[in-house]
């Protein structure tokens, strides 16, 4: 992937004309030198590391390889279908109460995406700071701290694209699932979604090969 900046699309069913539609398959890896570059299974590590320092605890990594390994690594089939290997760990508030978890998936020896799930609840901002500091902090151990630097599509910050996606799924119907992409950081591509689930809001960002 080439480090021209991408601008990033955001994605609602009435959205205005500024914002463009996303092909379905416009992010996936499609070679398997994906799995010989980038972050590996041992950054998770560089992650637990991070949020500890602001008071967010995450779990040791356990595998999984059976078939429940779409519960925690699947994005949608033609990944999965890469998948071979999954780990997972859950993260926690500094009481104890749980936030989500984050996941890498691939083969045993390399990932080809990681991918972080937090539950905000009754409302889509219930857990804004956890969401920004999960999210900042894989994307500066995977991918790199250099955000500030390259904005990619004009977001000063990695803050800045959260705000942006939740002011834009607030004043949607909030019936349709949001989706903002960001390539141009690294070599990886970044890919941001707010969902409802029953009564609760799922935060989720994806770290792609």
């Amino acid at each position: 992937m080439n480090s021209k900046i991408i601008i990033p699309i955001i994605v609602i069913i009435i959205s205005a004309a500024a914002i463009y539609l996303i092909p379905e398959d416009s992010s996936m890896p499609s070679s398997e030198n994906l799995y010989q570059s980038g972050f590996t299974f041992y950054d998770v590590e560089k992650i637990k590391e991070s949020l500890s320092e602001k008071d967010i605890f995450m779990s040791t990594p356990s595998p999984v390889t059976d078939h429940t390994i779409g519960n925690y690594c699947a994005i949608q089939d033609d990944i999965l279908s890469k998948i071979s290997y999954c780990t997972t760990t859950a993260i926690q508030d500094p009481n104890g109460r749980s936030l989500g978890n984050i996941s890498m998936g691939g083969v045993p020896d390399n990932p080809i995406m990681a991918i972080a799930v937090i539950e905000s609840k009754p409302f889509v901002n219930s857990k804004s700071d956890e969401v920004k500091i999960v999210f900042e902090s894989m994307i500066e151990s995977l991918v790199c701290d250099c955000w500030n630097e390259k904005q990619p599509g004009g977001f000063e910050s990695i803050e800045t694209w959260i705000d942006a996606a939740e002011t834009k799924y607030v004043e949607s119907s909030q019936t349709t699932p949001l989706k903002s992409t960001v390539d141009g950081l690294g070599d990886e591509t970044l890919i941001l979604e707010i969902t409802t689930k029953n009564e609760s809001y799922l935060w989720t960002l994806i770290v792609l090969k």
